[in-house]
């Protein structure tokens, strides 16, 4: 059914190899050798394997793969993305997959070390070909923002990447594959006049989305919003005094009624923002990660609608 990759199980050596990496210590990933790698020994009956760097992308695979393939995520509902390390269970995951999916735009620049543990193993950087927004302040300045699939525009651009690397791996199941995408893109593009109907709705004076993280480059293009944040990606240096007063003051200039925070992230220094201008905290927004299966962002599709509802309730209020 597949080609043979050259991935998949390690075979007889992974019992051997994950208590030897347990025993070093291993926290920031490894690297093996091409002789640690077997040729495909698929656990998953028919099924092609499938590992994506973060839940987001895990869901776009399943979404194209249906049941031919097992879509898994390193990290868990939750997880902040950006600071994450990999772990020994990591290589067990990784063991399974017959190709490995990533965001790139230098988001999962920890992957690095897990993807060369791998040489053999398809890698897909599923932004490739999207419309990069560039950051335009701050210590990451010039460097591409990574949440492109904040836009459902440029997740239609993840979602055609994907096809294309399943159908390639996959080739007999290629026509259920591209059925599944366009599909899936058709949905896609339903939740895009969606938004931009919702959004529009916004009046003028309240079109400030106001986050801790600048994750929303993408999304405020796509639907006219002006984006303002405490930091542009998370990381240990985000939030300082220079940062929090620069927001104080274009809130307490436009009068934006409500400001934002991530789910992966402690609303602690928005919080300064609030007590400053008497904004108010509009909601919590999926951002870098979906939510568990009984949360508002179970998948991505839902994850792009429960943003524009939290967003239009908090400025409408």
């Amino acid at each position: 059914m597949k080609k043979n990759v050259g991935v998949g199980a390690f075979g007889v050596l992974i019992g051997a190899l994950i208590v030897s990496v347990i025993s070093s210590g291993f926290t920031n990933g490894v690297s093996f050798g091409a002789s640690a790698i077997s040729s495909v020994d698929d656990q998953s009956g028919d099924k092609l394997v499938a590992l994506s760097t973060f839940t987001i992308l895990a869901d776009m695979v399943r979404e194209v793969g249906g049941d031919k393939v097992e879509s898994i995520s390193l990290t868990k509902p939750g997880a902040e993305i950006h600071g994450y390390e990999t772990t020994p269970g990591d290589l067990v995951q990784a063991s399974r997959a017959h190709i490995f999916f990533e965001n790139g735009l230098n988001l999962e620049l920890w992957a690095k070390k897990l993807r060369a543990s791998l040489p053999d193993m398809p890698s897909v950087i599923v932004s490739e070909g999207v419309e990069v927004r560039e950051i335009k302040e701050g210590s990451y300045e010039g460097k591409p923002n990574p949440h492109a699939w904040m836009s459902p525009k440029q997740g239609m651009i993840y979602i055609e990447n994907i096809r294309k690397a399943l159908a390639e791996v996959d080739p007999d199941n290629a026509d259920y594959y591209n059925a599944n995408a366009a599909a899936y893109i058709a949905k896609l593009e339903a939740v895009d006049t969606g938004l931009r109907e919702s959004l529009a709705t916004l009046p003028e004076n309240n079109r400030y989305l106001v986050t801790c993280e600048g994750a929303f480059a993408y999304l405020a293009t796509d639907y006219d919003l002006h984006e303002v944040y405490l930091w542009a990606i998370n990381d240990e240096s985000g939030g300082s005094p220079q940062d929090v007063a620069r927001v104080i003051d274009l809130v307490r200039e436009n009068n934006i009624p409500a400001v934002f925070c991530e789910s992966t992230v402690a609303p602690k220094i928005q919080q300064e923002v609030i007590n400053a201008t008497g904004a108010r905290l509009g909601g919590t927004l999926y951002v870098d990660s979906l939510s568990l299966a009984d949360g508002p962002a179970p998948t991505y599709l839902k994850l792009l609608e429960s943003s524009a509802e939290i967003i239009i309730g908090g400025l409408t209020k």
